[in-house]
């Protein structure tokens, strides 16, 4: 391993060390109870590994996933791309990290996660983005650079107090409707994954990491495929000792009732008062503060950075409109739906996630397959299309929106994975379609 791999780990760490997935693994470890386990290592397979593969598999094409998925079919690739940028941009990301850092912020003052604080919050917030995104230079990725060393600092303070505060006896408190068994853990902890967005992230922004490993001298797909899976594994180590140790504390924490009851009722989000309380119980009211200043600000230069890219992609689709348009259209946007609050935010996120996560693994995992075995065009399009048709239909169902009782007897089904052997079978089948199929192409991935 060079100094060049470290680094470009480092960079790889850095770029999903978002603050505003910070809140989701305390939460996991108090919801779990005696399930913690399983239910965390669910969420890092999710949150970390997915992602982290993701960009691993984007190193396959040398136009990165436009290139691979255009070889699955030139729409599904933008109809696709489009679902994921307006996903992790204005649609959910972009206003989770207003209302998360209205939570870090303000809400601890007021005590309150009142609506009119979170407007006027809301106001300046993304005041501020709006002005940084119409001139896009180095500001935010040098706040960025002392931000995320800052946060990091702050967040192993945390960890290492924490598990002095809180090593004792762990939470036993089990969510039982949720929470049955070691499976049903699992399988929470697999979809609570989904909520960091990162793996669709991963697809986006898989290209940032192939032009950082190609511009330390590597040229040939095989050794950028090979630099960039070993940064991935250091970024890996580094994310899932954060995110365990935030679970582990989680875990550990006692919430009594009546505060669990003040949270509900002032619609505040658990996790981010999780994070707060342990700032707090060790370091006091400057470590609570100082927490919820940086990570405000974290969340500001991430803002910025989805806004600016978001923009640039839809300008490089539709340049009929100017850049500086796209950023006011998804500024406004985002400010409006981060108004609704942190809770429903991420509530209204959750049926998006899960019909758009199933479709994103299964094209990871169709593209990787076809770098090692010969696969068909056809396989890969209907795969994708079974998969994508019963992700939606789940929901609905799941939703009581389309009552299809045949949803409810699919394998896996109890744990929202009935997608998965879904996948498998239609594969299989698809691939025995795919040899009688001479007219549809080879995919293969050229090397460089």
């Amino acid at each position: 391993m060079n100094k060049n791999t470290l680094v470009i780990g480092f960079m790889l760490f850095a770029i999903f060390f978002g603050a505003g997935n910070l809140i989701f693994p305390p939460s996991l470890g108090l919801a779990s109870g005696q399930y913690f386990w399983p239910s965390i290592i669910a969420f890092v397979v999710t949150g970390i590994g997915l992602p982290l593969l993701g960009v691993v598999v984007g190193a396959l094409d040398k136009e990165g996933y436009i290139g691979a998925i255009n070889k699955i079919h030139p729409a599904f690739s933008v109809v696709f791309l489009v679902v994921i940028y307006l996903t992790i941009g204005p649609l959910f990301a972009i206003p989770r990290t207003a209302s998360t850092s209205f939570e870090m912020t303000v809400t601890p003052i007021i005590n309150s996660s009142s609506a009119i604080w979170l407007f006027v919050f809301s106001v300046i917030y993304f005041l501020v983005v709006l002005y940084l995104c119409f001139n896009p230079g180095k500001i935010v990725d040098r706040i960025g650079a002392i931000l995320t060393p800052l946060l990091l600092i702050t967040i192993l303070a945390m960890i290492v107090k924490g598990f002095i505060d809180f090593g004792g006896n762990p939470n036993a408190m089990a969510d039982p409707e949720v929470y049955k068994s070691n499976i049903s853990g699992f399988s929470k902890g697999f979809t609570e994954g989904y909520l960091t967005m990162d793996a669709i992230a991963a697809i986006a922004f898989s290209m940032i990491v192939v032009n950082a490993v190609k511009a330390t001298g590597i040229k040939t797909a095989d050794q950028i495929f090979k630099q960039t899976a070993m940064a991935g594994l250091i970024a890996t180590a580094a994310l899932a000792f954060i995110y365990i140790s935030l679970g582990f504390i989680g875990n550990h924490m006692v919430i009594s009732e009546e505060t669990m009851k003040h949270l509900t009722e002032n619609n505040q989000n658990i996790g981010a008062y999780q994070l707060i309380t342990i700032a707090a119980t060790g370091y006091g009211a400057f470590g609570k503060y100082l927490l919820g200043i940086i990570v405000a600000l974290a969340c500001l230069t991430t803002a910025c950075g989805l806004v600016v890219s978001v923009s640039e992609y839809f300008h490089s689709i539709l340049p009929k409109l100017s850049y500086k348009t796209y950023v006011v259209i998804f500024t406004l946007i985002s400010f409006v739906l981060s108004n609704l609050g942190l809770n429903s935010v991420i509530q209204l996120s959750i049926p998006v996630l899960l019909i758009i996560y199933p479709v994103a693994i299964t094209t990871v995992f169709l593209i990787l397959i076809a770098r090692f075995v010969p696969t068909r065009r056809i396989t890969q399009q209907i795969t994708v299309a079974v998969v994508s048709l019963v992700s939606i239909l789940s929901v609905l169902n799941s939703k009581g929106w389309l009552k299809l009782s045949f949803i409810d007897q699919l394998p896996l089904h109890d744990y929202s994975l009935e997608w998965f052997p879904i996948a498998v079978i239609t594969l299989l089948i698809s691939y025995v379609i795919g040899a009688f199929v001479k007219s549809s192409n080879i995919i293969v991935y050229e090397k460089e």
